[in-house]
């Protein structure tokens, strides 16, 4: 015991480790995760000041410093200057949200899907493709500069979604999770800081994860990032940039208004901040609201993916990429991809030029809108936020049941959803939350089992 006593002293963690194994902060750093996946410290708990864990263990203030920081990068923990090291709310939750094989037995409520009436489209004008004489090209490398004519249909799609740009600034990516890890690996080092949502998209936090690269919840008013918290990020937290979804959120399917776009915008330009606007569900609405990208056209690299309005297996995404970060991010994207797929490039880029892109959205939204008028029905005596042209819906729980508990009980019953503790940022506290996914059961009448199932629970905890 050192010879501080702490016998009585109401420390949350009195961690127990082998001090004869070096090195001592990496011991350490094991013994807090294996505490923290065992359940020893629960999400939310708030850990001993470094100095007094320090006194504690009789261990240099630095060794505690590194052991915390080597769980912070790992996501383990969420540190804010002035109120101290919590166990992460989302230390326990599996981000991953496609599974390897689908779930048997389960309707599937939980990934965001599209409807599949784009498939036979996208058939046809795969054959005619493939029809051609010199059909061999789609199969080898694709190159830059052959790819004039796809960067005009890419500037097409992103005038569609709110957002005016030019052929220079555009960049392919294999779908937008790909754009997202080349952006953060091209403008982020190991321990770097970019702002979220309290609650973001899983794919977001994986990357950040992966490459070391801390997210900080940024706190949210009615759903939306609030300009101020933003701004106070900006001077406080030593924050590079942010990442947003401000059309149909994820998971939370809100909308940013136009005045916090703009806001949002201003503080980047003043701060220097980037901002990543994940555009993959702007073409959902028919009149969309101006891109963050076109209030700060110098700091917004902004995605637009396909996966959500055309198919989830076309695997390209457009990048609109200001002058500033466009050498790093080609570069990051060429290191992870090479290329891009010819064919899959050529496939989109036809279907949007000829017009058949816009008959193929109308028809998802159309097919979005009689789903969601059957979620409406069923589960009117709830709070499920959402838009009718949404392809997911944020249900609030009713009584004290968590997110997580509730799709456990809804797996047993057959219905696979997923929890806002999957979501949740930080030491940022998890809504009593599921995310719905409106268009992944295949037919109308699965949904409608799908939903009277997970009425029968709501009604339980009423």
């Amino acid at each position: 015991m050192p010879i501080n006593s702490f016998e009585n002293y109401p420390m949350s963690w009195k961690p127990a480790f082998d001090k004869n194994e070096k090195p001592i902060y990496k011991a350490l750093a094991r013994q807090l995760e294996q505490d923290i996946l065992n359940g020893v410290l629960l999400p939310g708990t708030k850990l001993p000041p470094q100095r007094e864990l320090a006194d504690y263990l009789d261990l240099n203030l630095s060794t505690i410093s590194k052991a915390f920081k080597v769980c912070e990068l790992k996501g383990l923990l969420s540190a804010s200057v002035g109120s101290g090291t919590f166990v992460s709310y989302d230390a326990l939750s599996n981000a991953y949200l496609l599974e390897d094989t689908k779930p048997k037995h389960l309707i599937e409520m939980g990934a965001t899907l599209p409807d599949n009436a784009s498939y036979e489209p996208l058939l046809i004008q795969l054959k005619s493709m493939l029809q051609e004489t010199d059909y061999d090209k789609w199969f080898g490398y694709g190159r830059a500069g052959e790819s004039l004519w796809q960067k005009d249909a890419a500037i097409k799609l992103i005038r569609k979604s709110g957002f005016e740009t030019t052929f220079d600034h555009i960049l392919f990516a294999n779908g937008g999770q790909n754009a997202i890890a080349a952006t953060l690996a091209s403008l982020c080092k190991p321990g770097d800081r970019i702002g979220v949502d309290n609650h973001t998209y899983p794919g977001l936090k994986t990357v950040a994860a992966m490459l070391s690269v801390q997210i900080v919840p940024i706190k949210s008013e009615n759903y939306e990032m609030s300009p101020m918290s933003f701004e106070d990020a900006c001077k406080n937290d030593n924050i590079k940039g942010i990442y947003l979804i401000p059309d149909y959120h994820n998971p939370t399917a809100s909308f940013m208004s136009v005045e916090n776009r703009k806001m949002i915008a201003a503080i980047a330009e003043k701060y220097n901040q980037f901002i990543i606007e994940d555009a993959s569900y702007h073409l959902l609405n028919k009149k969309p609201f101006p891109a963050v990208a076109s209030f700060a056209p110098e700091q917004v690299i902004y995605i637009a993916s396909l996966s959500k309005t055309l198919a989830p297996g076309l695997r390209l995404a457009y990048l609109a990429v200001p002058s500033q970060f466009k050498e790093s991010i080609s570069k990051a994207l060429y290191n992870i991809n090479i290329t891009v797929s010819p064919l899959l490039a050529e496939l989109t880029a036809r279907t949007i030029v000829s017009n058949q892109f816009e008959v193929i959205i109308e028809g998802h939204r159309e097919q979005t809108i009689r789903r969601n008028q059957v979620v409406n029905r069923h589960l009117a005596d709830y709070m499920c936020l959402g838009a009718e042209t949404g392809i997911f819906r944020w249900l609030l729980l009713p009584g004290k049941i968590t997110g997580a508990e509730f799709e456990t009980l809804a797996a047993k019953q057959g219905v696979q959803v997923y929890a806002a503790e999957r979501f949740v940022v930080g030491n940022s506290s998890p809504e009593r939350a599921v995310r719905l996914s409106v268009c992944a059961p295949k037919t109308l009448e699965e949904l409608e089992q799908g939903l009277m199932i997970l009425k029968g629970l709501l009604n339980e905890f009423s």
